[in-house]
């Protein structure tokens, strides 16, 4: 058996915190050891405040906390994540669309010798912007992790509490815990679970805060932008160049020189090197971002050292 900790970022989601507690407390003792319960209710403008209140008067397992103003899902979890206690972290929406009967499953597959899973819907039950605004979001998203689990993403995940090491110091506002989970392993899997209809309520996920999402992920975590300015530049200078050698050409067996053409291929050249330049000052600046952030050098997965033995007295 082993320990849980269970966080759940909570927006406006009143009418199902005490069905989905329910159904976590009568799961959880038969996988668990012991378990808690994190609630993170990210300053929702329902009564779910007062629900939580009531449940953790309730349930002696169940915890919650309140931010001061609404920072976002992700930094909610980064929130009930530095305060789990045990030894295996699960996070899972407050919408009932993640069954937690799964939780058994996702176990499974992480004693197989993974750090993080995955419980990847079978189908989302979302509209079609919605859907590909979600594509969208986890091609940003490998982009800036840079395993290939990451178009299996989701919110429905599983891992060992001692990856938070890993970003014990990340205070930025800007955060992603599926990217924070790459600082500390690459021990990633996913299975496929169902995706239940949203049964309270809609999606606090609109087609505009995905694209911010993406966005966030491509220039806060990822260099791909700063590559992808570097090889434009370099291309527009390959292209000034070959347009310049032909105009040279031309003047072999010609005694006028073309206006447009060589014109063309002056601006190309230097219009090109500036980004090109820009692109490795780019980089420059990334490498300084990146130690800003205050990624680790290394984490310790186990340690071994051996007792030392007590001096004889003579």
């Amino acid at each position: 058996m082993v320990s849980l900790s269970v966080i759940i970022a909570v927006y406006n989601g009143a009418l199902s915190l005490r069905e989905l507690t329910d159904e976590l407390t009568t799961l959880l003792p038969t996988l668990a050891d012991e378990y808690e319960i994190i609630f993170v209710e990210d300053d929702g403008k329902d009564n779910s405040w007062d629900v939580l209140r009531e449940l953790v008067q309730e349930f002696p397992s169940v915890k919650a906390f309140k931010h001061m103003r609404n920072y976002g899902q992700h930094n909610a979890l980064l929130c009930g994540i530095r305060e789990a206690h045990y030894e295996i972290i699960v996070t899972m929406d407050d919408d009932l669309q993640h069954p937690p009967s799964e939780l058994s499953k996702l176990l499974e597959k992480l004693q197989e010798g993974y750090d993080v899973v995955y419980g990847t819907p079978q189908r989302e039950r979302h509209g079609l912007l919605r859907d590909m605004a979600s594509q969208v979001t986890k091609l940003a998203l490998q982009s800036a992790m840079g395993v290939d689990v990451a178009r299996s993403v989701s919110a429905f995940r599983m891992f060992r509490t001692k990856l938070r090491e890993a970003f014990a110091g990340y205070e930025s506002p800007v955060v992603n815990i599926d990217v924070l989970l790459t600082w500390g392993t690459t021990r990633f899997a996913a299975i496929t679970v169902p995706h239940a209809p949203r049964q309270y309520g809609t999606s606090n996920y609109t087609l505009r805060k995905l694209i911010i999402h993406a966005l966030n992920m491509m220039t806060g975590f990822s260099t791909l932008p700063l590559q992808l300015a570097s090889l434009i530049g370099f291309a527009l200078t390959l292209f000034g160049l070959i347009v310049l050698l032909y105009v040279l050409g031309r003047l072999l067996f010609e005694s006028s020189v073309p206006g447009f053409p060589f014109l063309a291929s002056i601006v190309a050249i230097f219009s090109g090197a500036q980004l090109f330049a820009l692109g490795i000052i780019g980089e420059y600046l990334a490498r300084m971002h990146i130690r800003i952030m205050g990624r680790p050098s290394s984490v310790v997965r186990e340690k071994l050292e051996s007792i030392p033995e007590k001096e004889t007295q003579v």
